[in-house]
């Protein structure tokens, strides 16, 4: 194993696309833990019919961290910058949802995009339009998905985190080795002080791709190599083992959820049962986590 040294955070930006659905104040409750655990800024973006935008059904930012304990109770808005972050609320033109929130992401820099999604049998759904889909293909951009009806580990009522174990299924190709550096990241920056990454390869034994396992105290490393097909195999592996989070560096030529019928990382997506972080290969993400674990060898 390598020696890890926690460098300052990844995270600098975090946007998080909301329709004011119950699914999406699960993932904005996961995009204010990490923006309040990297100290960075917050952009909470919803598309609307039109620019006027309806205030009150935005997520309440200082009700939310007074109830997390972070706040006393009426707390100005002056209070939340203390905490180390900045929260915007914008509301963006839904005539083409796709097109007005990839050409929002292209002018403000982003390092974490935070997504609810609706499980179906044959669609993956955000705004209740198949946009999550090119959103997260197209922007290139690491990705917390949070599927409908999925808690999360992040307590909406205080904020807890409840991250035990993470599933990290590796290949060849894409370079499984930004999961692993982002996993032991994340749990040293969320201060999970115990668990296990449960490192999964589908294949035959003896071909598990080398990677490097950063040291995490109170975390441990275990491989596992099972054989058939791929997605059967990730899906049982998180519902047998009770993940909490799958992780997954996804092809980089194409994109995450490329347009191919049968995308295997779309398949897992839509039967799920926790939530999944995609860092696309080729990606400046990948690039700076890959860099990381070359300079900690």
């Amino acid at each position: 194993m390598t020696n890890h040294r926690l460098r300052r955070p990844l995270i600098q930006s975090v946007v998080h696309c909301s329709d004011f659905s119950s699914g999406s104040h699960t993932a904005f409750a996961h995009a204010l833990k990490a923006a309040l655990t990297a100290k960075a800024k917050l952009s909470i973006l919803h598309v609307a019919n039109d620019m006027e935008a309806d205030w009150t059904a935005f997520p309440g930012v200082r009700n939310i961290l007074e109830r997390w304990g972070l706040l006393s109770k009426h707390s100005p808005r002056s209070a939340v910058p203390q905490l180390g972050i900045n929260v915007r609320k914008l509301t963006i033109q839904h005539k083409n949802p796709v097109k007005s929130v990839l050409e929002w992401l292209e002018r403000h820099p982003t390092d974490l995009l935070v997504l609810a999604t609706q499980q179906d049998n044959n669609r993956i759904y955000w705004m209740s339009r198949s946009v999550a889909k090119p959103i997260t293909r197209k922007s290139r951009l690491m990705t917390l998905l949070i599927p409908k009806g999925i808690t999360g580990f992040v307590s909406k009522q205080d904020g807890a985190v409840s991250l035990k174990h993470i599933v990290i299924p590796v290949a060849a190709d894409p370079k499984p080795q930004p999961a692993i550096q982002a996993a032991a990241r994340l749990v040293q920056q969320l201060n999970c002080r115990s668990g296990r990454f449960t490192v999964l390869h589908v294949g035959e034994n003896g071909q598990m791709p080398t990677v490097r396992f950063p040291s995490v105290p109170g975390w441990r490393w275990t491989k596992v190599t099972e054989d058939g097909d791929i997605s059967k195999i990730i899906l049982k592996t998180v519902k047998d083992h009770k993940a909490d989070l799958l992780i997954m560096t996804t092809a980089g030529r194409r994109g995450f959820l490329d347009a191919l019928r049968g995308s295997q990382t779309e398949q897992i997506l839509r039967k799920v049962s926790c939530p999944l972080l995609t860092i696309p290969a080729g990606g400046w993400m990948a690039s700076l986590l890959e860099t990381e674990s070359d300079g900690a060898t």
